[in-house]
């Protein structure tokens, strides 16, 4: 290049870096690499090549509070919800309290339906509830109001000592419903229903929520 600058190229050819063929000098491109090639063969580059930092997601909140424990509270169950079984001269009862969530070895109270004893200075449907009424008695069990609760084991029990629905692989689609108790009574017949409307299942001593 002796007293000029370089020549147009506009009639020369020129070789891919890439695939070796041979093109018009004037359409060819430069890669990020320094490689010579076509137009069309051009390729950017890899943005995984140069990522960009990306900065850690915040772990904890400003000025927290954590949340308050939960109050255990009762759970309504279905009309007759007790069954009685007798199973080698022992009568259990079982339980049908939908998705209960319990675990085995918990202490479980039942209750009777909800009574006003006394109206009370804001009238009988004021914050009065004193009392709860008496499971009634069926197939000669007479146990289930004991005020200090029942151990449950979870599922169901049959006359065979037989238990089913006590574990589950997907407790959305398939939770477990039952538990059973050892009652001290001794059913006549056993796999009668009983209990009557408006039970419920919840913690020995209640506690009051936002009192």
């Amino acid at each position: 290049m002796a007293g000029g600058g370089y020549a147009s190229g506009k009639h020369a050819l020129a070789i891919s870096d890439r695939s070796g063929l041979r093109f018009p000098y004037s359409e060819m491109v430069r890669e990020w690499n320094g490689s010579l090639v076509h137009y069309s063969e051009y390729e950017a580059k890899q943005p995984q090549l140069e990522p960009k930092p990306v900065g850690s997601d915040p772990q904890a909140l400003f000025n927290p509070r954590p949340q308050s424990a939960a109050v255990k509270s009762l759970i309504l169950l279905e009309p007759n919800p007790f069954t009685s079984i007798i199973y080698s001269g022992t009568t259990y009862v079982n339980v049908y309290s939908e998705d209960h969530q319990r675990k085995a070895g918990d202490v479980v109270r039942f209750r009777g339906s909800p009574q006003v004893t006394s109206a009370g200075a804001g009238g009988a449907d004021a914050r009065n509830l004193q009392a709860f009424a008496n499971i009634p008695t069926f197939d000669n069990v007479s146990d289930l109001n004991n005020a200090n609760g029942f151990t449950i084991a979870l599922g169901q029990i049959d006359s065979s000592g037989n238990v089913t629905g006590a574990t589950t692989t997907d407790v959305l689609t398939d939770p477990i419903n039952y538990f059973y108790i050892t009652s001290t009574s001794n059913a006549t017949t056993g796999n009668v229903q009983g209990g009557f409307n408006n039970c419920s299942a919840g913690p020995v001593t209640l506690e009051v929520v936002n009192g």
